[in-house]
């Protein structure tokens, strides 16, 4: 009872298949002809449904010159294959690159040419009373309008 728990060998399993196979085959021999046929057929019929076996393909594996592993694949192409977007990439990030800092010096440069065409002092841009008049308007305009309102009546 206790050998129902050991695993066979594969040399005990191999005896037990080829000494099943030999009693099938004497059986075999004693059935009627029409349970043999209807066997055949049963036979025929589950090996076509059944699925194909899965190949298993080995390649060669190799070691390369520069001491790393290859498959033995077309090596140039699996090298494009990583390096091209990698190239793309890295101009990518360059041609971004120069667009900012084309961008920043567009942008200072804007600020330079307004800078010197006004009639304002650069010093006045300093000063944060004058920032808060440039941003809350000139107090001129309120006041002409209101002049050119009275004037209008």
């Amino acid at each position: 009872m206790k050998d129902f728990d050991k695993q066979p060998t594969d040399v005990q399993a191999d005896q037990f298949g080829r000494t099943s196979a030999a009693l099938l085959s004497q059986g075999a021999h004693k059935l009627p002809a029409n349970i043999k046929d209807r066997l055949h057929a049963a036979r025929m019929k589950a090996l076509s449904v059944r699925k194909p076996e899965k190949a298993l393909v080995r390649k060669p594996i190799f070691a390369g010159s520069s001491g790393t592993w290859t498959s033995g694949s077309n090596g140039v192409w699996d090298t494009v294959g990583w390096v091209a977007p990698l190239v793309v990439l890295v101009f990518g990030l360059i041609g971004i690159a120069q667009w900012q800092d084309d961008s920043r010096i567009n942008d200072i440069a804007e600020v330079d040419a307004a800078l010197l065409s006004d009639d304002v002092p650069p010093d006045a841009y300093a000063d944060s009373g004058f920032m808060a008049f440039l941003k809350n308007g000139p107090l001129s305009d309120s006041g002409d309008s209101a002049t050119d309102s009275a004037l209008s009546k």
